[in-house]
Order: structure tokens, then sequence, then C-alpha cells
């Protein structure tokens, strides 16, 4: 009787012994779980793009653009290549930004002005010429060029925003750090810098909500 105690107990320290075991490898396995959860929600959050698997490079915005009734579709489509655009630059990638710079040219080109006054017209007009210019420029230079063009760009980007209006809240963000401070147009809150991508993705704050 006294053996069969003795077995007894052991047998049951064995088992407690074998389930904190077990308790402490499910909680390392579930930390483990959370930590990759936790880094997958954050390289989620760390970017406004969609990744194309094809190619290993970032491209159009996550959020889907709108267009409102009285907008102007054409306006919707210069905006859209102009996101595209940046998303290259933030994402440092030449090739992506020279293709859509071309395509930021055609978008331009086929803007059509006739609904404005005579005096949003003529503005309009030489908003459009000088955008044509930088986004030329940006179809066939380096990325440093690319990014110089792309602050004069933005200007008249928003310059023709305020023409033509948005179906979509825009975000005016500024880099203080680039060419003496230099704004860009971005449809999410969350700053992703087109002027230093990888190397200072985060330099810069909102300045203006744009409806």
């Amino acid at each position: 009787m006294k053996k069969v105690k003795v077995t007894t107990g052991i047998l049951a320290m064995s088992f407690l012994s074998l389930t904190a075991m077990s308790c402490k490898d499910a909680k390392n396995e579930n930390n483990n779980v959370d930590g990759q959860h936790t880094e997958m929600n954050a390289n989620e959050n760390h970017s406004e793009m969609n990744h194309n698997n094809d190619d290993g490079h970032y491209n159009v915005e996550k959020k889907e653009m709108a267009v409102g009734n009285n907008q102007d579709v054409n306006a919707e489509v210069v905006l859209k290549d102009y996101f595209n655009l940046k998303d290259a630059l933030v994402a440092d990638n030449n090739a992506k930004a020279k293709e859509l710079g071309a395509a930021l040219v055609k978008s331009l080109s086929t803007l059509n002005v006739s609904k404005f006054t005579d005096a949003q017209k003529a503005e309009l007009k030489d908003i459009i010429e000088d955008a044509m210019e930088h986004a030329e420029h940006i179809s066939k230079s380096p990325i440093e060029h690319q990014r110089e063009h792309f602050k004069t760009l933005s200007k008249d980007i928003t310059d023709m925003v305020a023409i033509t209006g948005t179906a979509n809240t825009l975000y005016q963000q500024f880099c203080p750090m680039y060419d003496k401070g230099s704004a860009w147009l971005s449809m999410n809150k969350e700053v992703l810098n087109p002027y230093y991508g990888s190397k200072m993705l985060k330099c810069g704050t909102v300045k203006k909500e744009i409806k």
C-alpha cells in the first residue's frame, strides 16, 4: 500500500510538472504569435500604399478615390496619377516614377477646362502647362532630379485642386528639411515622405486638410 501511495504521488507530481511546462510553452507560443501580429500591423500601418509583389515596389494608395457629381472627372484622374507618382518616390522607385510621370503628362493633357470661368480657364491652362513640363522631366530623370521637379509639380496640383475641387478629403503635408521646406498632397494623414523616401520616411507634418 505504501508503494502504491508513493507511485501515485510521483505520477501526480509528474502530471503537474508536465502541465506547467505545457502552459509555459503555450504562453510563449501566444507571445510569439502576438509579436508577429504586432509586426504585421506595424507593417500594414507603415504605409498608405499597397505592395506590388511582382516587382517588389509600392504602388497605389490603399484608400480608394471617389468621384463626386460636382467634381471634374478628369481632374480626379490627374490626382490619381499624381498620388501613384508620389508613392513611387516614397518607395525610392526611379523606374516606376518615370513611367508614372509620363502617365501624368497624358492625364494633364486631357484635363477639360471648358466648364470653368474665363479667369479659371486661364489659370488652369498655366497650371497644366507648368505641371506637364515638370511631369515630363520626371519621366526622364534620375530620382534626385525627379524629387526636385515633384516639389513644383505638387504646388501645381494643389493650385489645380483649389479650382477644380475634389471628391476626396486630401491632406497637404510638409517636410521642413527638403529644399528649405517642401509640401505635397496625400489622401491619408500618415506622413510618408516622397522627397527622402526610406532615408527619412516619416519626416513631415500635416499642414492642412482639403475637402
